[in-house]
C-alpha cells in the first residue's frame, strides 16, 4: 500500500509503524487502569468496623484474714477440737501447756495425735501456766517466766517461737508492741529478748469459768467478727485473732458451736482461716 506525500513521493505503511504501536500499547495501559479500579473491594457503606477489646479478668478481692486459737491443751476438750478441724479441714493453732502433756497418758495421747496432723500448728503457753493461776507472782519474775517458756518448747521440741501469755492479752510481733496490764511488760519484754513471739488476740469467745459451758452462740461470736472488720477494731486490719479454750468443747452442745462457726466462716468468701505463723511479723523474733 502506497500514498503521495506532501513532497509528491510515495509513503509506506511501514513508515506510521512506530506511531501505530504507541497508540496500541497507550489504549492498552488505560485499559488496565480501569480493570485494576473496578476491581478494588470496598466495604458496605453501612457497614460499621468493630475493634474488640479484651477485658481483663477481674480483680481476686482480697480476703480478710482470721486466725482461729485455742489455749490450753492438751486436756478433755482438745481431742473433740482437733475432731471437728480435721473433718472440715481447717486450719488452726493450739497453744499448749508443757506440763498437760505428761499429766495423764489420755492426753499424752492426745499429744501425740496434735504432733502428726500437719494441718495445725502448736505453739507455746508456758510449762506451768503462770504457776497454776498464780498470774501476778508469775509475771513479777521476768527471768522465772522466761525459763517457764523454755522448759515448755524444749520439752515439747515445738518448731517455732510463737507463745501466748497465761492470762494476759500481750502482743510482741514485730513492730506491734502491747500489755493490758502495764505490771506484766518486763516480764512480756524479756520473752521478747529471748526470742519468743508473743500472740494476743482481737476476740475471745467467752465461757463461764464455773461450768465451762459458752456465754454466746456461734451466730453471737460471726457477728462480733463482722462488727470488729466493719470498725476496724483489730490489732492489724483485716488480721483477727480469736481466743477460745478447748477444755470448753468437751461439752457436746458446746462443741456443736464451735462446729457450726468454722462451717460459717468456711461459707463467708470474704475470710480466710489460717494458722498463727501467717500473722503479719510472726516469723520474725
Amino acid at each position: 500500500m502506497e500514498t503521495n506525500n506532501d513532497e509528491g513521493g510515495p509513503t509506506t505503511f511501514a513508515s506510521y509503524r512506530p506511531l501505530f504501536l504507541l497508540l496500541v500499547l497507550m489504549a492498552c495501559a488505560k485499559t488496565t487502569r480501569r480493570s485494576d479500579a473496578n476491581n478494588i473491594s470496598l466495604p458496605p457503606k453501612n457497614m460499621v468496623q468493630v475493634v474488640k477489646h479484651e477485658t481483663p479478668p477481674p480483680r481476686k478481692k482480697k480476703k480478710k484474714k482470721i486466725y482461729l486459737t485455742f489455749d490450753d491443751g492438751p486436756n478433755k476438750g482438745t481431742r473433740k477440737v482437733l475432731g471437728i478441724v480435721q473433718q472440715e479441714q481447717v486450719p488452726v493453732t493450739f497453744f499448749l501447756i508443757g506440763e498437760h502433756v505428761f499429766a495423764s497418758t489420755s492426753q499424752r495421747a492426745t499429744w501425740d495425735s496434735l504432733r502428726v496432723d500437719s494441718s495445725i500448728e502448736l505453739c507455746n503457753h508456758s510449762h506451768t501456766h503462770a504457776w497454776n493461776n498464780r498470774y501476778n507472782k508469775f509475771y513479777e519474775r521476768p527471768d522465772s517466766v522466761v525459763k517457764d517458756f523454755q522448759r515448755c518448747h524444749d520439752s515439747l521440741e515445738l518448731n517455732n517461737n510463737i507463745s501466748r501469755t497465761p492470762g494476759r492479752n500481750i502482743w510482741r510481733v514485730d513492730t506491734l508492741s502491747y500489755t493490758d496490764l502495764k505490771k506484766s511488760a518486763a516480764a512480756a519484754d524479756s520473752l521478747q529478748r529471748a526470742g519468743f513471739v508473743i500472740i494476743g488476740w482481737d476476740l475471745e469467745w467467752h465461757y463461764d469459768h464455773k461450768s465451762f459451758s459458752l456465754k454466746n452462740k456461734s451466730d453471737e461470736l460471726l457477728a462480733q467478727i463482722d462488727s470488729l472488720f466493719a470498725s476496724n477494731k483489730t490489732k492489724i486490719p483485716e488480721h483477727l485473732v480469736i481466743l477460745a479454750h478447748d477444755q470448753v468443747y468437751d461439752d457436746s452442745n458446746d462443741s456443736a458451736e464451735l462446729h457450726q462457726l468454722i462451717k460459717k466462716l468456711k461459707a463467708r468468701d470474704e475470710y480466710e482461716l489460717l494458722v498463727t505463723s501467717k500473722y503479719p511479723g510472726a516469723g520474725k523474733p
